[in-house]
């Protein structure tokens, strides 16, 4: 399946920079509100070890590229229209910026933790990122509140059936947000409201649509303009908060991503995305080099630019993706002679015959095992998949 990253964040955080750092995309960038009017869809890319070198081959990859044993898998990632208080009521934008959303898998909330833009966006001082951090989550609390309630009526006013119970009409109310009766069940099971909707009060219902909003939208939180002392001061302070104990927070300086970048398509420094080091190899002015220093103290303080991390962390830490490659077990190559062209990202808990369905519907209609190609043993339809699998699918079809 195709993963969605949406990005999101109020206006005039970096968060038009960080989208075109991470896929050198030209989308308009300008501390002003609604410099991105309509989503940008790009092609951005999350780091997995690659499989070939444990066989002594060289992979060829058919999408992405690979660097130095790096796989370079391609995602997609989504620049969500601008966000401003109110966006749940339908305020600026805010109709389209959740339709918009709700065709993604996982957010990237962009937050300038530098604490120099204010709730709406503009320029200020001392602004304290948490206000921003609750902003949204309490945008999205009530987006998903208001569908809730409107299935918690149509329940209580008749329009189901006496067998039907509250899980599945919740189920089908919220379709949309692609989550199950089961699902539903467990998580009011969670909030431990009963299951009886006429005695949940006001705070039940809002316990419940954040826990519906927090599993079936969870969130990364990219610290923006971490290369400046006052978000490094913000950043341990809301690192040591336990109310935000519940999210990963990735320090970030999309300016110094995009930088690196420019200057590496420019061939003046050597750099590979997401890496905590880079070479000047260029002729460069005094002011680039002294510029390219600051990228490196700061890089040398986080480990990497953050821009890469925060979009792997969505993938694989929040939403547990798991890589996988088709392989052959008398040899990696396909017919056409490329070496591990593909790696799929697939759910977690996904199965072999999952995989086989990944591949192709006909495949898995077929699917009769698949070989482990690193120890050739034969994994059945019901084998859990593991992070890097290498697996020939053997089919009817």
């Amino acid at each position: 399946m195709s993963y969605r990253i949406g990005l999101v964040g109020k206006p005039s955080v970096g968060k038009s920079t960080f989208f075109n750092a991470a896929t050198m995309n030209d989308v308009p960038e300008g501390a002003y509100p609604f410099t991105t009017i309509d989503p940008s869809v790009g092609e951005a890319y999350v780091r997995v070890e690659c499989a070939a070198p444990e066989f002594g081959e060289t992979c060829t990859p058919s999408v992405g590229y690979c660097e130095d044993g790096t796989r370079f898998v391609p995602t997609k990632l989504v620049d969500v229209a601008g966000l401003i208080p109110g966006a749940h009521e339908g305020a600026g934008l805010g109709n389209q910026f959740l339709s918009d959303l709700n065709e993604t898998d996982v957010l990237v909330h962009v937050v300038d933790f530098s604490g120099e833009t204010d709730i709406e966006g503009e320029p200020t001082e001392g602004h304290d990122p948490r206000d921003d951090i609750d902003f949204l989550e309490t945008e999205l609390d009530q987006w998903y509140l208001s569908v809730l309630g409107k299935g918690i009526e149509r329940y209580e006013t008749g329009y189901t059936t006496e067998d039907d119970d509250i899980e599945e009409e919740l189920a089908e109310q919220m379709s949309a947000f692609r989550i199950t009766e089961d699902e539903i069940k467990r998580l009011i099971r969670r909030v431990d409201i009963g299951f009886d909707p006429g005695e949940w009060d006001d705070d039940d219902r809002l316990e419940l649509a954040r826990e519906i909003r927090r599993e079936t939208k969870p969130m990364v939180i990219a610290a923006n303009k971490m290369d400046t002392p006052e978000a490094q001061e913000n950043y341990d302070e809301i690192t040591s908060d336990p109310d935000y104990e519940h999210l990963t927070m990735v320090p970030a300086s999309a300016h110094a991503e995009k930088a690196l970048k420019s200057a590496a398509e420019a061939g003046v420094v050597e750099y590979t995305p997401g890496t905590s080091e880079f070479e000047i190899v260029g002729d460069i002015s005094g002011s680039q080099e002294a510029g390219l220093e600051q990228i490196r103290e700061f890089i040398d303080e986080y480990g990497a630019t953050g821009v890469q991390d925060a979009l792997e962390a969505a993938l694989f830490d929040v939403l547990g993706v798991i890589p996988v490659f088709p392989g052959g077990a008398n040899g990696l190559g396909n017919e056409r002679g490329e070496v591990l062209p593909d790696c799929y990202l697939l759910p977690p808990n996904s199965t072999a015959e999952d995989f086989a369905y990944s591949l192709h519907s006909d495949i898995g209609e077929g699917f009769l095992h698949a070989i482990d190609c690193r120890s050739n043993r034969q994994r059945g339809a019901s084998y859990d998949l593991d992070e890097r699998d290498v697996l020939e699918v053997i089919t009817t079809n």
